[in-house]
């Protein structure tokens, strides 16, 4: 429990941090956490991004409290900051148990994750965590199943200022690299098409960064 709120700390922090990686050479999965990219998506290495946590983030704002989701897809996270990858990357790690159980109850097929956190922004805010629902190529998707990261996420309950987060798994049919919404409740985002362009702009820098690197 004292790891996975280490690392949850780090996942919020993650969000401000906009430092460049150093480009001395090519990074390697000690140094970042990289994990396999045996289905070809990711198309870039890790350790060369530079995009902020926020930058990835679909955010919503209701009443009381903000909702923050984040696809832990390795084609989008590659593309962070360093130090936001290796949050993100360990954030899976310490969860890979409840993310395994759940994958052998879906028949071997691995889920898609998410990274969800609610923030209370007035006192006692009641939230309801299954509300959540993603519409990806005309289909409504909600969480197979959730991992709590923080101790009272079952609770249901934010104080003003208090961050509840948990993973999320998905059935792996939603299609980040097109336009999807988010809807929590009676808020609905729909701008994952705009932020598509920032992530296809980072991912051609990062190949750029990495070819620089490989030929030093």
């Amino acid at each position: 429990m004292k790891s996975t709120a280490l690392v949850v700390t780090l996942v919020a922090l993650g969000g401000a941090c906009a430092t460049a990686p150093a480009q001395t050479g090519s990074p390697s999965r000690d140094a970042t956490g990289a994990a396999d990219d045996t289905s070809g998506k990711s198309n870039v290495p890790p350790g060369f991004g530079t995009l902020r946590q926020d930058a990835i983030a679909i955010r919503l704002e209701l009443q009381g409290l903000v909702v923050r989701a984040i696809p832990l897809d390795e084609s989008v996270i590659r593309l962070l900051t360093p130090d936001s990858y290796r949050a993100l990357r360990e954030l899976q790690e310490s969860n890979k148990s409840g993310i395994s159980a759940v994958t052998r109850r879906m028949g071997g097929q691995k889920p898609d994750l998410w990274y969800v956190s609610f923030y209370g922004i007035e006192p006692d805010v009641h939230f309801s965590p299954r509300e959540l629902i993603i519409t990806s190529a005309g289909r409504d998707f909600r969480a197979l199943d959730i991992i709590p990261l923080s101790s009272g996420f079952g609770e249901e309950r934010l104080k003003q200022r208090e961050t509840q987060s948990a993973i999320y798994l998905f059935e792996e049919a939603i299609q980040l690299d097109q336009p999807l919404t988010v809807t929590f409740q009676t808020q609905a985002n729909s701008g994952w098409e705009q932020t598509l362009q920032a992530i296809e702009r980072e991912r051609a820098l990062v190949r750029a960064r990495a070819s620089r690197s490989d030929r030093q």
